[in-house]
């Protein structure tokens, strides 16, 4: 595509293009796929399993409901469990009479903190990926130099909510949740599209590839079994598109040298000092102006050594916790609360995003091999 538009083009776009429309198009079809799944009822069922195997205490259903956030994450992208395990947490919450907000914390920063394992658990994961291929490193190098760092940045994430909600947590509930009644048809077929795309996503499948081949599957189960609620379908064309334009713009912008100043902000080398501030910097940068242009800005100061990647990777995403429109699924999460009626005050969150930023930011750059 990017080669036909060549001529066309600015010769600065012509790579820019290449590296982030498969980006977009993957954000289009696993956010498809994603809202063809709730509607299907596949994570009400699986909440409502969720409860039911909890033993009926507060603490092993947030527990398990974390499992499923960080599975979720890991394996279908940041902003499919900001737009579907919202929903899902705060149903449990009412269905058992259980406080709502250490699910919907628990989703939002998960959503961000656990993001980092394989490329396609976020944007800019599948961003960094040309990087490091650049760097003569594959698909299995990512997975090992993020796993450390990914790993721990749940654990600490896990464990600050957990102290945090302490309260919240205790007790036990008494209101067994009564499943919702679905089209069985498309809830099998949607069940199994979710179960068999997360492998396909581990073992290096084109992440682009996967998400439209899932969303055409889909999309044509739904216009079978249940054509009325394709309308409820909603592509996120206008942030896909904002996202092509700003990464033209940025790299336009660098190759005019107006970014030349960015460099000396971010530091160099890979000692455990230099990698923390450059997470921390990225962080920084993702909570002023959102992760995925912060990740194009401080990319080239960071693309000459795998390690670097990856710690810029850690500040953008796990650091994205601040500011509302640090991050998409940020945004997405807080649609989905107001929605279901759950309004959290932005200062406490921004308080509090910055303390859990602080501390897996910190913790996950210290875990880079």
């Amino acid at each position: 595509m990017t080669e036909a538009l060549h001529p066309l083009l600015h010769p600065d776009l012509v790579p820019v293009l290449a590296q982030v429309l498969p980006v977009a198009v993957f954000l289009l079809a696993i956010t498809v796929t994603a809202e063809v799944a709730q509607l299907a009822g596949v994570f009400d069922v699986a909440a409502h399993a969720l409860a039911h195997r909890a033993r009926h205490r507060v603490v092993l259903l947030w527990l398990t409901f974390a499992t499923l956030a960080v599975v979720c994450t890991v394996v279908l992208s940041l902003d499919t469990t900001a737009v579907l395990l919202t929903p899902v947490g705060l149903a449990i919450a009412r269905q058992t009479g259980v406080a709502p907000l250490p699910f919907a914390l628990t989703t939002l920063w998960i959503a961000n903190t656990g993001s980092l394992l394989l490329p396609v658990s976020n944007l800019t994961n599948l961003l960094a990926v040309h990087r490091f291929e650049d760097l003569g490193a594959d698909h299995g190098d990512y997975v090992r130099t993020a796993a450390a760092p990914a790993v721990t940045a749940v654990v600490v994430t896990l464990v600050l909510i957990a102290v945090l909600q302490r309260r919240a947590l205790r007790g036990t509930y008494a209101v067994e949740p009564p499943a919702d009644p679905h089209d069985r048809v498309l809830l099998v077929i949607a069940s199994v599209v979710c179960v068999v795309i997360g492998p396909l996503f581990a073992v290096g499948v084109e992440p682009a590839v996967v998400a439209l081949g899932s969303a055409v599957v889909l999309l044509a189960a739904l216009l079978w079994r249940a054509p009325g609620l394709l309308r409820e379908v909603r592509p996120p064309w206008l942030m896909a598109g904002g996202f092509v334009l700003v990464a033209g713009l940025l790299r336009l912008a660098q190759g005019e040298g107006l970014l030349d100043w960015l460099a000396p902000a971010v530091g160099t080398g890979t000692r455990p000092l230099d990698l923390l501030h450059l997470s921390a910097a990225s962080a920084v940068v993702a909570n002023l102006v959102n992760n995925l242009p912060a990740y194009l800005l401080v990319e080239p100061a960071a693309a000459d050594d795998v390690r670097r990647l990856v710690a810029t990777l850690v500040g953008v995403n796990a650091g994205a916790l601040v500011t509302p429109w640090a991050s998409l699924a940020t945004l997405l999460w807080l649609q989905r609360c107001r929605s279901a009626g759950l309004r959290v005050p932005l200062l406490r969150l921004a308080g509090w995003g910055a303390v859990c930023a602080t501390l897996t930011v910190a913790a996950a750059t210290l875990a880079i091999r």
